[in-house]
């Protein structure tokens, strides 16, 4: 269970001086050895990005080969103040990625340790600006999404999760979460079967699995419809890339307060904890290597599809 966790967080991120120091000085009470905090500005306003390693047994931070599994909570801001007063809908990502490193680092204090390293990042704003979108408004950002991915994404993360908000829309009906079929190089896979073997485990449920289409596993940037910036890590590294989406039966505008619904992050959080145990050991893929491979090799590369284009 990671109830405490999601409520402990949630109570350093609502409010109006949240920041990056704020939440490292909570990790480090909990353990954590390796955490970054980086102020960035943007056109807009700044945010503090936070990096939460937790090594594993066998994880590259120690010179071992396990796998490292990054776990990226994508939003646009915690709080859109002062047009709005409180948390907003479009944090949920970022709470979902920082309980999860408050997990690991609660296990790791009681003798607990994953086989291989993760790494838990998000940035902290507490003022975004919003933006128009249909059919809910969009959470705007202060710093522009190529600068959040070079942050975010780098070269060490063997696979990513991406948890985002994605309840602006009407093509996930469904409360609680759904997962995206893995992106890679340009090219949309088949939805993982240990992912979705993970997800029913925790869930008790059948799994939901969100649609995707071209435009969405594009560059932010192109003037193309984008469902919201839950792919976006995948134009940015070679990685396989999942989105974790946390989901509603009808639309809700990021900017939303009081639209937080602690049960279901939690059940998102556990998903996450579980592929991360399973991801270190090498018991869950996120796409077959061969397959892959062979769509290459039959259909040439994608990867201009990470990029903005003509």
């Amino acid at each position: 269970m990671l109830m405490r966790q999601v409520l402990e967080v949630y109570e350093l991120l609502d409010r109006a001086d949240a920041s990056g120091a704020l939440m490292e000085g909570y990790m480090r009470s909990l353990g954590a050895e390796d955490v970054e905090v980086t102020t960035i500005e943007g056109p807009k306003g700044t945010t503090d990005m936070i990096r939460i390693t937790i090594p594993g047994t066998k994880g590259k931070t120690v010179g071992g080969d396990a796998p490292t599994l990054g776990v990226l909570g994508r939003l646009g801001g915690l709080g859109a103040r002062p047009e709005q007063i409180g948390f907003v809908s479009d944090g949920d990502g970022a709470l979902v990625a920082l309980a999860v490193a408050a997990k690991l680092l609660d296990m790791k204090k009681k003798g607990d340790d994953l086989e291989g390293d993760v790494v838990c990042c998000t940035h902290i704003c507490p003022d975004a600006p919003t933006s128009p979108h249909k059919p809910v408004p969009f959470m705007g950002s202060p710093v522009d999404m190529a600068t959040v991915n070079q942050h975010e994404v780098n070269g060490s993360l063997d696979a990513i999760l991406s948890v985002d908000t994605t309840k602006g829309n009407r093509i996930i009906n469904t409360r609680g979460f759904a997962i995206s079929p893995t992106v890679k190089d340009g090219y949309i896979l088949r939805v993982s079967e240990d992912l979705l073997d993970i997800m029913q485990m925790t869930t008790g449920k059948l799994p939901h699995v969100f649609a995707l289409s071209t435009q969405d596993i594009t560059p932010y940037g192109n003037e193309l419809f984008h469902l919201n910036s839950i792919l976006q890590p995948a134009t940015a590294t070679d990685a396989p890339v999942v989105g974790v989406a946390i989901t509603t039966e009808v639309p809700v505008a990021g900017c939303a307060t009081g639209a937080t619904h602690a049960a279901d992050l939690e059940e998102a959080a556990r998903f996450v904890l579980e592929t991360a145990k399973a991801y270190g050991r090498g018991v869950c893929q996120f796409y077959n290597k061969e397959e892959f491979d062979k769509i290459v090799s039959k259909y040439g590369e994608m990867k201009h599809i990470q990029t903005l284009g003509k």
